[in-house]
């Protein structure tokens, strides 16, 4: 049902940002929700095109495995950075995407909650 959402949602919006990595962006009642399927479709394929990397992928899914508790000195911190330094981590936006982006967030932000302020109750200053 999501996926059914999410190509219906892109059939009739346009992307914030569309190139050089599409960002799509989707109202939820408490924000904004930043579609990056574009960028981890690319990361993916980058990680299953090369071999090295997905050994790496691999060992680095082993040592998960291998260890129930999450220790954060583990060696399979240094694969997970293999694998984003070969990947990426960043989605890059250049020139008037910057604009763009910020102005469709600023546009899908939630309004912020009115306060009213309570009735005094006689006496009270």
């Amino acid at each position: 049902m999501n996926r059914i959402r999410l190509v219906l949602h892109r059939l009739f919006r346009r992307p914030a940002i569309s190139g050089p990595t599409r960002i799509y962006t989707r109202r939820i009642p408490t924000g904004v929700l930043l579609d990056l399927e574009h960028f981890l479709t690319q990361a993916l394929n980058t990680i299953a095109d090369d071999e090295e990397l997905l050994a790496l992928l691999l060992e680095y899914a082993a040592d998960r495995a291998a260890q129930p508790t999450y220790d954060g000195h583990a060696p399979e911190r240094l694969v997970l950075e293999q694998l984003l330094n070969a990947v990426g981590y960043e989605v890059p936006v250049y020139g008037d995407g910057v604009v763009r982006l910020a102005d469709r967030l600023r546009a899908l932000a939630p309004t912020p909650a009115v306060v009213i302020p309570a009735q005094r109750e006689a006496g009270a200053a």
